[in-house]
């Protein structure tokens, strides 16, 4: 058995990092990952210096528990997490899973709300009960035990306080208060916190965890003043990735504590030079694309168009911004590559980037890469991150892939021809369509029939020029499974079949995975 990591004395000063992103995360509709993507993203959230990792909902799918297992045992610094509902069948799952961690968690939940009681069909004194018994179960397993309260702010303060001491004294070192459906204030987020540790029983003695999500757009303020409170672990996403409008944002959560050390004196462990790296992953694995606007790592971020700003920034740059790009590890420089740059210069530059590549990678992104300047004059930054996610979306272990395409297109009508492969089987068809988008899409439907439906059609240009490259994003849904797919391309056509061709491949992986049969009518196991 192992022994808990962390104790309320040992984060007077510090905050922990608990990051979601391949639970909750991968939650939000459209962002599943595939298992070497989870593999991937755990590996670098365990060497930003993520202090606990939610790896996964073990008794969610096959898939979900092969992930946690393999990310549990290839962890060097993490707590390695998994979730679990207030029974015990999820509970010995979730253990079988992160056993083998150097540091495993079991974390389990119940919801606790007059609403969740009546779905669950227990009374009050029924669910204190379930929650003794569940986590002393967890307990006697693992000495790292984390509960949550699904929906505590709309639990009845009384109860709240009775839930969490009875979670306490059954053995949980973590009490979570999530906002499940983000409904709080920044006050009220404190004061449920404060509320706590003042008057349940041993609240000293645990560490108190705020979960916020961002429906009305709150989620890192009410993470912050759960924070000024007591709580001292913070349960968040890198891009605030999440179910409906998201969860916190680990960057944010992050960079206001570095940036506001005179008002928040509180440490993290999270080497802050690898968030803009681990952004970019996540983007391109979830098929989620950053908004432009999004503080730390949208791209205008660190970008200033007024004169008076402009004209301040080159006097002193501290005169319109309050952290470094290099803090966040962009680099300083955009300076353009073309078709004379060689894979030397190639590397070094995605380094710059925040892309670490294999010898077998590099010379398939170089390839890329020379087919990009062929057609380009100059490649820049967003060209190169560009092309790097158009890498990650269309690999060779895809099942469908584009091979050949043509489009003829104008006043006299759209025609497509496309060749794909499917399973490695080359298909090929002819459609017309009323534009040329639509024409080669009714080609891959010819080719791989389906019933999704497409919701939304996206292109943007990555730079400037007639000879930009255009970034296609495409979000489709078959039978309330909603999945995204992105390509980049300077044939705006071609870029539109890839993503929308990448989607096909996330909806099949999608199939694959299977929800369980809950022991628990009504516990859902959805975002805690």
């Amino acid at each position: 058995m192992t022994k808990s990591t962390f104790s309320a004395a040992q984060t007077a000063d510090r905050v922990l990092i608990f990051d979601t992103t391949l639970r909750d995360g991968e939650q939000s509709p459209g962002a599943t990952m595939s298992h070497a993507e989870k593999l991937e993203i755990a590996g670098l959230l365990d060497d930003m210096g993520v202090d606990i990792i939610e790896a996964g909902f073990p008794i969610a799918s096959e898939g979900d528990f092969a992930a946690v297992s393999e990310i549990a045992k290839n962890a060097r610094n993490s707590v390695i997490c998994g979730l679990s509902r207030a029974n015990y069948k999820d509970i010995d799952r979730c253990w079988e899973a992160i056993r083998f961690a150097p540091k495993p968690r079991i974390h389990t939940f119940i919801g606790t709300s007059p609403l969740h009681r009546d779905i669950t069909k227990l009374s009050q004194d029924d669910m204190i009960t379930r929650i003794h018994d569940t986590v002393t179960h967890a307990r006697n397993l693992c000495d790292d035990v984390q509960w949550s309260a699904m929906d505590a702010i709309r639990t009845e303060r009384d109860y709240l306080c009775r839930v969490v001491e009875t979670a306490i004294k059954a053995g949980a070192s973590t009490i979570n208060i999530p906002d499940t459906v983000g409904y709080t204030l920044p006050t009220e987020s404190a004061e449920i916190i404060q509320m706590l540790l003042e008057r349940v029983p041993g609240a000293d003695q645990v560490i108190f965890a705020t979960h916020c999500h961002n429906d009305l757009g709150m989620a890192t303020a009410n993470s912050l003043a759960a924070v000024a409170a007591g709580a001292r672990q913070i349960e968040c996403t890198i891009n605030g990735l999440g179910e409906r409008a998201g969860n916190t944002a680990l960057e944010e959560v992050v960079m206001a504590l570095k940036v506001r050390k005179d008002l928040m004196p509180y440490q993290t462990r999270i080497d802050t030079t690898k968030i803009m790296n681990l952004s970019r992953r996540v983007s391109q694995v979830s098929g989620f694309p950053v908004q432009f606007n999004k503080a730390i790592v949208g791209k205008n971020a660190f970008l200033h168009e007024s004169g008076i700003h402009q004209d301040g920034v080159l006097k002193n740059v501290e005169t319109f911004e309050i952290m470094r790009p290099a803090d966040i590890g962009i680099t300083e420089t955009n300076i353009a590559m073309g078709k004379h740059s060689g894979r030397a210069a190639l590397r070094s530059k995605l380094s710059d980037l925040g892309y670490e590549l294999a010898e077998n990678q590099l010379n398939d992104v170089f390839v890329r890469f020379k087919a990009l300047a062929d057609r380009k004059k100059e490649i820049y930054d967003e060209d190169l991150t560009a092309l790097m996610t158009d890498s990650a979306a269309n690999t060779d272990s895809d099942v469908l892939q584009v091979k050949w395409l043509r489009v003829v297109c104008g006043s006299e009508g759209q025609s497509a021809s496309l060749k794909m492969t499917v399973n490695g089987v080359e298909h090929s068809a002819e459609t017309v369509g009323d534009g040329p988008v639509d024409a080669v899409f009714n080609a891959v439907k010819a080719i791989f029939p389906h019933a999704a439906r497409l919701q939304l059609y996206q292109v943007q240009a990555v730079t400037e020029g007639t000879d930009a490259q255009a970034t296609v994003s495409v979000r489709m849904e078959e039978n309330g499974r909603i999945v995204t797919g992105s390509a980049a391309d300077t044939d705006t056509i071609l870029a539109s079949v890839k993503a929308y061709v990448g989607a096909l491949n996330r909806l099949i992986l999608r199939r694959e995975k299977t929800a369980p049969d809950a022991d628990v009518k009504g516990v859902s196991y959805k975002s805690v």
